[in-house]
């Protein structure tokens, strides 16, 4: 059998063929890299937002130009407008409902569906009409220019 593995970098793509697979190996050693789950549906990750109107949300992973944010607003919506001048925000629904009001116009999500908010647009999340139970909404705040490829 042969194995292809895809190099992308850039512009550029190498593509090689091998014998054996790429995770077939001996050993993997590091105690600074290793694979690990985060999950968002945990109780105890649970951001200020979960039941204050002026709570915030819980900052999960970063790097250069992006930050990974959790936020389970649930009991009250947020009491402040918001507009960030830094960073475009990717709103991705996991699980519940949300409802936002900007600037540009109102949107409802329901779990899996996403959008974006523009850097400096005033916004603002609310409940959805039938809240119950649990709301994870994932956000990825976003240096760079973000732009849809679909």
């Amino acid at each position: 059998m042969t194995y292809t593995e895809k190099f992308t970098w850039g512009a550029k793509e190498l593509i090689v063929k091998r014998e054996t697979s790429p995770i077939e190996m001996v050993s993997a050693e590091s105690k600074q890299v290793k694979l690990e789950i985060i999950n968002v549906n945990d109780p105890s990750l649970r951001p200020s937002n979960y039941d204050k109107a002026d709570g915030t949300i819980l900052p999960l992973l970063q790097a250069d130009g992006v930050r990974v944010d959790l936020s389970k607003r649930t009991k009250e919506p947020m009491s402040f407008w918001h507009r960030n001048m830094d960073c475009d925000e990717l709103i991705f629904c996991h699980k519940g409902g949300i409802r936002w009001e900007t600037e540009l116009g109102n949107i409802s999500l329901r779990p899996g569906e996403m959008f974006v908010i523009p850097r400096g647009i005033a916004h603002r999340s609310l409940l959805p009409e039938n809240s119950e139970g649990e709301n994870i909404i994932i956000e990825l705040k976003i240096r760079g220019e973000v732009s849809k490829l679909v």
